[in-house]
C-alpha cells in the first residue's frame, strides 16, 4: 500500500475532523470509517502510516456503509478491545497495512482458525477488503481504521495477540527520512507487550537496505529472537501469499526478504530499548 495510502485526517497535525469533511458526509453517524478517529486526543509524534490521498468509488462506499457497523472499527484510543468476543475466541493476528486487501483475504481464507485484525487508513482498501470478505464468506476478518500505533498503545490488552504482520512497509529510501521507518526499536518496544510469549512478528520488504536495518533492529531487541536457523532472513512462509506490490518488486529485480521473529517469553520489552515516540514520526506499511 505504500503507493496508495490516503489522508484520512483533516490535517497532518491530527486536528479533529469537522462535519464539513468529505468523509463526514459520506459516512454520517458512524456508518463508515471516521475521517480522524483519534482526533486530537493523542499525541501524534509516531504514526504507522504516511497519509496520502485516494478516491473511494461508489461501490466501495456502499459496502463500507453496509458492513462497517458489524465488521469495522475506528481506532479512537478510548477503549480496550475484547478480541475474544470480537473473534469468537480465535487466536488473533494484527496486520498493519493491507493495501487493497487481496492478500489479507487469501490468508483469512487459507486459515479460518485465525482472526485477522487488519489496520489501515486506506479507505478504498478497507471497502475492497470488506467486499472480498463478504463475497468469500470470511468471518475471521475485522477492519480497523486509523493509526496502528494508537491501537497498540491504547486499545490492545497485554498478551492479546498471537502475531503481528508488517508486509512491505514504506522503505523511506532517503537518508533524512530513515527516522520515519516503522521497524525501529521504539516500535518493537511498543508492540512487544501486546504479543503473547512465542507469538511471531513477521515482516517482509523488497528494499534491501531496509531489510538490513530490520534484521539489525530485530536481532538487537531483547524481546524478540530470530526463528531462522542462521539468524538471517527466513524463506517466505507458505502462509504469506504473493502480493501485488511484491510482484511489482520482483518484476523490477528486487529481492524480497522475509524476517520472522518470535516474542521471547519472560523478556522485558524495555530492557535495553528506549521508548521515545518522537524517534519515528511517520511510516507506511503495505
Amino acid at each position: 500500500m505504500s503507493e496508495t495510502q490516503m489522508n484520512v485526517n483533516s490535517d497532518r497535525d491530527g486536528a479533529p475532523a469537522d462535519d464539513t469533511h468529505p468523509w463526514s458526509r459520506m459516512f454520517p453517524g458512524g456508518t463508515g470509517p471516521a475521517a480522524d478517529p483519534a482526533g486530537s486526543h493523542f499525541e501524534r509524534r509516531i504514526r504507522s502510516f504516511q497519509p496520502r490521498r485516494s478516491r473511494v468509488t461508489t461501490g466501495q462506499a456502499e459496502v463500507l456503509r453496509r458492513l462497517w457497523p458489524s465488521w469495522g472499527l475506528d481506532i479512537d484510543g478510548r477503549r480496550v478491545l475484547d478480541l475474544d468476543a470480537m473473534f469468537d475466541g480465535l487466536p488473533v493476528v494484527l496486520e498493519i497495512g493491507f493495501g487493497m486487501g487481496e492478500a489479507t483475504a487469501r490468508m483469512a481464507a487459507d486459515d479460518p482458525g485465525t482472526g485477522i485484525l487488519a489496520a489501515d487508513v486506506h479507505t478504498p482498501g478497507q471497502g475492497n477488503l470488506l467486499r472480498l470478505a463478504e463475497r468469500n464468506g470470511l468471518t475471521n476478518i475485522r477492519v480497523a481504521n486509523g493509526d496502528a500505533i494508537i491501537l497498540l498503545r491504547e486499545m490492545l490488552a497485554p498478551g492479546s495477540l498471537d502475531g503481528i504482520r508488517v508486509y512491505f512497509p514504506d522503505p523511506w529510501p532517503k537518508t533524512r527520512h530513515h527516522k520515519r521507518r516503522l521497524i525501529q526499536p521504539e516500535f518493537l518496544t511498543l508492540a512487544a507487550p501486546a504479543l503473547k510469549p512465542g507469538a511471531v512478528l513477521h515482516c517482509a520488504t523488497d528494499w534491501e537496505p531496509y531489510a538490513e536495518q530490520m534484521l539489525d533492529v530485530l536481532s538487537a531487541h531483547p524481546a524478540f529472537e530470530n526463528t531462522a536457523p542462521d539468524e538471517g532472513y527466513a524463506p517466505r512462509p507458505a502462509s504469506r501469499p504473493l502480493t501485488r506490490f511484491e510482484g511489482q518488486g520482483l518484476e523490477k529485480g528486487h529481492a524480497v526478504r522475509d524476517l520472522v521473529f518470535r516474542r521471547v517469553a519472560g523478556a522485558s520489552p524495555t530492557d535495553g530499548a528506549p521508548v521515545d515516540d518522537s524517534a519515528v514520526d511517520g511510516a507506511v506499511a503495505g
